[in-house]
């Protein structure tokens, strides 16, 4: 996680200048730090700033990229709905960083996220980046005694256009880097995750529904799908070390499950939810149990025989 300064907590509203407000800026992002990238390219923001008289709610711009590399489009222009839960990663790190005085060296844990789209007004790509306007409300604000924040809940509508085609939200928890430690125990040190087991087999890219071979993160051995990426040094999924498997990646492991698992049938979902109610480690590799019911893919990350989370993914 980030540990570079978040700049000056509790900034002031939408900049005004001669009575008029100035829209929100779309030339250049936010600081990578504050969203947790390494990558300036894998930066969505642009500008976050709090609603005019309201202290819960910010206002935000974003720029999703015609072309993402990792995700593909399904033949319609549409954007994967996984560009819209990066978002949502993202804002729910600046907004507590930048705005809620969250000290930039706090680890965050997300605990729950949720997304819904409806696809008939979704954005179709053009010929440059989409912009996106997002309104977030922050909720179920914790704090320790001495007053930081400890954890909060954040819900957020996305629009294109004029109209809003998106819904997202979750919780996030954070911990100091003692209490990071505490709770890690023996799993607190940055590692690469591990390769393909012995027996194993990488399913053909197209089976997955992934733009490259690098882009897969399941394997198949004779007990079922197991959470493998095939990069770990991958641009989106691993731009920065981690200690156990990012929830980005798990989300990713469901919507291939259901993919390969549908023969390709289950391959863009419309809504989804994801809650981790433990670490998923690095080693030994996970596995993804999913189960389709009509138009709705159930899914559960088992390691080691224990559940560490669980979800749904929902399709037109």
């Amino acid at each position: 996680m980030s540990t570079s300064p978040t700049g000056p907590a509790g900034a002031s509203g939408p900049l005004i200048r001669s009575g008029t407000v100035e829209p929100l800026n779309r030339s250049r992002t936010v600081e990578r730090e504050l969203v947790h990238r390494a990558s300036v390219a894998e930066v969505l923001l642009t500008d976050v700033r709090p609603a005019a008289g309201r202290p819960d709610a910010f206002e935000a711009a974003a720029a999703w990229p015609r072309a993402h590399t990792t995700f593909p489009r399904d033949g319609s222009q549409r954007h994967s709905p996984l560009v819209l839960v990066e978002t949502l990663r993202q804002l729910g790190l600046y907004i507590p960083l930048r705005f809620h005085g969250v000290p930039a060296a706090c680890h965050a844990i997300i605990t729950d996220l949720y997304f819904r789209l409806a696809p008939e007004r979704e954005p179709a790509a053009g010929p440059g980046a989409t912009e996106i306007t997002c309104r977030a409300r922050v909720g179920g604000v914790r704090r320790a005694p001495g007053g930081t924040v400890t954890g909060l809940r954040l819900d957020v509508s996305f629009a294109a256009r004029g109209a809003v085609f998106g819904q997202g939200g979750g919780g996030v928890r954070f911990v100091d880097g003692a209490g990071y430690a505490a709770l890690r125990g023996r799993g607190a040190a940055p590692v690469e995750p591990s390769g393909i087991r012995a027996g194993a087999s990488r399913p053909p890219a197209a089976a997955l529904t992934v733009n490259h071979p690098q882009d897969a993160v399941l394997a198949e051995d004779g007990d079922g799908l197991l959470v493998a990426p095939a990069d770990p040094l991958h641009p989106f999924l691993f731009d920065h070390p981690s200690d156990h498997v990012p929830g980005m990646v798990l989300l990713e492991a469901a919507r291939q499950a259901a993919a390969y698992r549908s023969g390709g049938a289950l391959a863009r979902p419309c809504a989804g939810q994801l809650r981790a109610v433990r670490f998923t480690e690095l080693a030994p590799s996970a596995r993804v149990l999913c189960t389709r019911h009509h138009s709705t893919c159930v899914f559960r990350v088992v390691q080691d025989g224990t559940p560490t989370a669980y979800g749904t993914l929902s399709y037109p």
